[in-house]
């Protein structure tokens, strides 16, 4: 796991804390899921819906599902009609810059890349446009780990 935070330190939107991951799950309350499937099979789908169970607001951003989650899917990040906190990816390292690009026009706070995607040029885009970018990292995971710091 690779945490990258704009400006060198541990901050995200305020006063450093020791850590940023934990600053990230609680300042964030809405998560664009790029590739999220309806498959519940897929790993995306069971990430997304604990993610959801926990409290986060899930959009869905995949041209090929119409919902998941109960949630109404769309086809680009520029298409969804309120702001986003997180952009958490699911797909190939090959092609998070695009959706780098999207995250940084739609003004996100924070790209994460799931458990085996890093993209070293993407993630430096992002931090040079101040995002926070966590590489190689299940948001499931991480939540875990800190869920009782989470519910204080």
């Amino acid at each position: 796991m690779r945490v990258h935070i704009s400006g060198g330190g541990a901050e995200i939107g305020g006063r450093g804390e020791a850590d940023p991951i934990t600053k990230i799950l609680r300042e964030s309350k809405t998560i664009a899921v790029v590739g999220l499937s309806s498959n519940p099979m897929r790993p995306s789908f069971s990430v997304t819906e604990y993610m959801q169970g926990a409290g986060y607001r899930i959009i869905p951003v995949n041209p090929n599902e119409r919902e998941v989650l109960g949630e109404k899917s769309y086809a680009r990040l520029e298409d969804v009609p309120e702001k986003i906190e997180i952009v958490n990816v699911f797909r190939r390292a090959e092609d998070v810059a695009p959706v780098v690009e999207s995250a940084i026009r739609i003004g996100a706070r924070v790209v994460w890349m799931q458990s085996g995607i890093e993209n070293e040029a993407a993630a430096e885009k992002a931090l040079a446009a101040g995002l926070a970018v966590v590489e190689d990292a299940c948001i499931l995971v991480e939540h875990r780990r800190r869920a009782a710091e989470l519910t204080r």
